[in-house]
């Protein structure tokens, strides 16, 4: 999995890596064992300083996502199928928090927001990735 970080959109680096790598767990890109750059490797690679990814890495290990130990590197953490549904929700929390700020900022009724999502999924297309995505979730 490559990263990608942009100094200009208002994230800090640090939660960028943090969210990426989530995302990477959610949708199975990153699998359980698979070892992370080293920090140093990552650091390097996105040109930002060591410490950066050491705090992504440290709050990404507080979380559960991955593990490490001392000169043996990072790993994505053991999951089953219960971790990668909550981590697929913890990376869409925040999207739906805040569409759920917006509409009530807008007066929108749930019932219309829901209408809106159901129409904007169609409008996208098949759901064949997300249908091989959820064949994780039955184990």
């Amino acid at each position: 999995m490559r990263l990608y970080i942009s100094p200009t959109d208002g994230v800090p680096i640090y939660m960028q890596i943090i969210q990426q790598i989530r995302r990477g767990v959610a949708t199975g890109e990153l699998v359980p064992g698979e070892e992370l750059p080293s920090i140093r490797a990552l650091a390097d690679q996105l040109v930002v300083n060591p410490n950066t990814v050491a705090r992504a890495y440290r709050d990404l290990e507080t979380a559960g996502v991955v593990t490490s130990s001392r000169g043996m590197g990072t790993y994505v953490a053991d999951t089953n199928v219960k971790s990668v549904k909550s981590e697929r929700k913890e990376v869409l929390t925040p999207t739906v928090d805040s569409l759920i700020v917006e509409s009530r900022q807008l007066r929108v009724p749930l019932s219309e927001v829901i209408d809106l999502v159901k129409d904007r999924e169609l409008a996208h297309g098949p759901r064949a990735e997300a249908e091989k995505g959820s064949e994780v979730d039955r184990g």
